[in-house]
């Protein structure tokens, strides 16, 4: 029954975490907003969306101005202001600060106070963390752990980077804590364990020295040296992000377009998410034209107009429609931009059936006249993605 078909709105109440990802420029950053926007209007409680894309899209649309590592809330007085009423729930925003998190998972995990400030101060402190072992996805995923034990959130709407970088978000905590038992970290502790002196002794380190530098060498085997000293509690985190990732109270939702490059990372995506145990709950796929362009009587109605031009312009010329050649103008170039847009429908519902979804909710967004800038626009969004695949192609019909 259609009434018992599952819906973006129940997955979103029945989770804690939802996690979208997608290829560049298909609308992740717009969907997660809106579901976040939609679910503290409708679902009422605390409601985060965090993004872990650096781009800033999401602080102009929600109207917050700046947005960093602290969540802060979206004024409830902004919805009047949009002729909307107020929500139900809080809805908040944040933007990771890869930097200002680094920071505190040092403070965190460090052994003790003097420790920390030696990582800190290392002179290769900051680029060796913003560089290394997928630094940025490693500490999102501490980020959105750190904020959902916090307790203040109902639910978390997490937008990562485009594309297959969203699956380097999901598994950085395993590679961290594959880093922290790797051969390299060994070889590159070793000397300063047994003292710098000791670098000559080693034909990799007399190369190292020579090419690098002693003071490099120094600074960059130090580091690594103070931050493995925090190795137990990286590991036992990454374990417990590690599970709540792949936990029922977290899902994933792949946003896509029906174009054949997008479409193509979006299959991928889906694969791998099902593959690795995460647990897809939707596919959003978004810019979709509307079914009609797919309707036979309408595509036979467009040629009709095409072919019989000049004739329907001569009556409409006596209606008063106008001059006859340029009504018959206008209809063929009505009649031929529908065909048109016909052939790029039918090649959308081929690509849809490619994907072959195996989602339980497969939700359709079409074009919108406007670009999404603003909460109208996102609340605009939210609503037609409540609605599900309310239009979908006639093929999918019964």
């Amino acid at each position: 029954m259609a009434g018992l078909s599952p819906s973006l709105e129940q997955l979103l109440a029945a989770k804690e975490i939802v996690v979208t990802c997608g290829a560049g420029g298909v609308g992740k950053t717009t969907t997660a907003a809106a579901l976040a926007v939609m679910a503290a209007t409708r679902h009422g409680g605390k409601v985060l969306v965090l993004t872990v894309d650096p781009a800033r899209r999401l602080a102009d649309a929600l109207g917050v101005g700046a947005l960093g590592n602290q969540a802060v809330r979206v004024p409830a007085r902004l919805f009047p202001a949009a002729g909307r009423r107020p929500p139900r729930g809080e809805l908040w925003a944040a933007m990771l600060d890869t930097k200002a998190s680094w920071d505190d998972l040092v403070a965190r995990h460090a052994p003790d106070r003097r420790t920390a400030r030696r990582i800190l101060d290392n002179a290769l402190y900051e680029n060796i963390t913003g560089r290394f072992v997928q630094s940025h996805e490693y500490i999102a995923v501490e980020r959105l752990y750190d904020l959902h034990c916090d307790g203040r959130f109902d639910l978390i709407v997490v937008d990562t980077p485009p594309s297959r970088d969203a699956l380097d978000f999901l598994e950085a905590p395993e590679r961290m804590a594959d880093f922290f038992a790797s051969r390299f970290l060994r070889v590159l502790t070793a000397p300063y364990r047994s003292s710098v002196a000791g670098f000559a002794s080693k034909p990799f380190f007399t190369v190292a020295d020579r090419v690098l530098g002693s003071q490099f060498l120094h600074d960059i085997t130090e580091f690594f040296s103070l931050f493995q000293t925090m190795a137990p509690g990286f590991v036992e985190r990454a374990t417990a992000v590690s599970r709540l990732l792949r936990e029922n109270r977290t899902t994933y939702v792949v946003v896509s377009t029906l174009e054949a490059s997008p479409l193509h990372e979006a299959g991928f995506l889906v694969g791998s998410l099902r593959g690795k145990g995460f647990h897809l709950g939707a596919v959003v796929l978004n810019k979709v034209l509307p079914a009609y362009l797919l309707d036979g009587e309408a595509a036979g109605a467009a040629a009709n107009m095409v072919r019989d031009a000049d004739v329907l312009a001569a009556r409409l010329a006596e209606a008063g429609a106008g001059e006859a050649a340029q009504v018959a103008r206008v209809l063929t170039e009505v009649g031929e931009n529908f065909l048109r847009f016909q052939v790029v429908a039918q090649r959308e519902a081929e690509h849809r059936a490619e994907l072959g979804v195996s989602s339980d909710v497969v939700a359709t967004v079409p074009y919108f006249e406007t670009d999404i800038h603003d909460l109208d626009g996102l609340l605009r969004l939210g609503e037609r993605l409540w609605a599900g695949d309310a239009d979908p192609p006639p093929a999918a019909r019964h």
